[in-house]
């Protein structure tokens, strides 16, 4: 299948049309958003069952495979939000405390952006690596605190850097991957086999289900797009494209398949709308939301699910080989 069938059919795909279904609802009003007590619960057995899987997988890879993507994504979490800081200083109206607010939002992950990964290249047949969410574990906290920092350092005042850390390492995202992911390594195959059909077989539903609501989130949100300005929207686009792009090429130097390349891509292309907000919010309560929400929610993420994906992959081709 040519790259451009997978594009084409990725547009075509039950992830892509919910997401539209919930964008184009609120833009006519229409509220088919999940009540919030639901959301919770489908974030919690989103985060916790793709840990699960992680961690069986991880009980089958040896260490020696593993160390070179580990040390390629720390690196690339570390690089990327101040890359982002950099290249934020082009837009003239953004103060410091905003850009670092919004580096530490696209140095950290988004977990729904890494599971339509995922379902993106079991549609398409393409196998990766069975580490791949604790890469996805890794790369969710040093962008925020670098991020952070970016944002606070010429700040004269005490940042509360023991609760900002607390709430990046201990929120709900890390715990509930890092727990998933040492249950899915201490119980094994045999252990999972008995829940498979609740965490595997009904995910793909789930998340559709999630992401209509994102969908209805991201519309809502769309009229924010003039608020934060065409630099900004501009960025949102072409930075993901670039940190994606250096993502797939750490894959590729340190031995990732064509589908571990497309997945370190897709990290390093996408924005945490969920972790870092929390954080940030503590850390820097002067930083603006909206700018960092709208770029990453409204703008990014949907690029992500129907572009930046199947893009990815397509480099991972070049970069890895088919």
């Amino acid at each position: 299948m040519s790259n451009l069938q997978l594009v084409l059919e990725n547009f075509t795909s039950v992830s892509v049309l919910v997401f539209a279904l919930g964008f184009i609802a609120a833009r006519f009003k229409s509220d088919i958003r999940i009540p919030e007590p639901v959301y919770q619960i489908i974030s919690v057995y989103l985060l916790f069952g793709i840990g699960l899987k992680g961690g069986v997988a991880l009980r089958n890879s040896s260490a020696s495979g593993l160390a070179q993507p580990l040390l390629a994504t720390i690196l690339l979490g570390t690089l990327i939000p101040i890359l982002a800081f950099i290249a934020l200083k082009l837009i003239k109206n953004l103060n410091e405390i905003d850009r670092g607010a919004i580096s530490a939002h696209y140095g950290s992950t988004s977990l729904v952006t890494f599971t339509a990964a995922l379902v993106f290249l079991e549609n398409a047949q393409v196998s990766y690596e069975g580490f791949a969410t604790a890469l996805l574990t890794v790369m969710e906290v040093p962008g925020i605190i670098v991020g952070i920092f970016l944002a606070t350092r010429h700040l004269n005042r005490k940042v509360s850097w023991s609760e900002s850390l607390r709430e990046a390492i201990l929120g709900k995202t890390v715990v509930l991957l890092v727990g998933g992911l040492i249950i899915g390594a201490i119980s094994g195959d045999a252990g999972y086999e008995k829940v498979a059909p609740f965490f595997v077989n009904i995910l793909p539903g789930i998340l559709a289900l999630f992401l209509m609501h994102l969908g209805f989130l991201a519309g809502a949100k769309a009229h924010a797009i003039k608020e934060v300005g065409p630099s900004l929207a501009i960025f949102a686009i072409a930075f993901p494209i670039f940190v994606g792009t250096l993502g797939v090429i750490g894959g590729a130097l340190s031995g990732l398949s064509v589908g571990g390349a497309t997945i370190l891509g897709v990290l390093c292309a996408s924005a945490s709308y969920i972790a870092a907000p929390a954080a940030v919010q503590i850390a820097i309560p002067e930083a603006n939301p909206s700018l960092s929400i709208t770029s990453s929610l409204a703008i990014t993420f949907p690029f992500n699910l129907l572009i930046g994906i199947p893009l990815m992959k397509a480099l991972a081709l070049v970069f890895v080989g088919a």
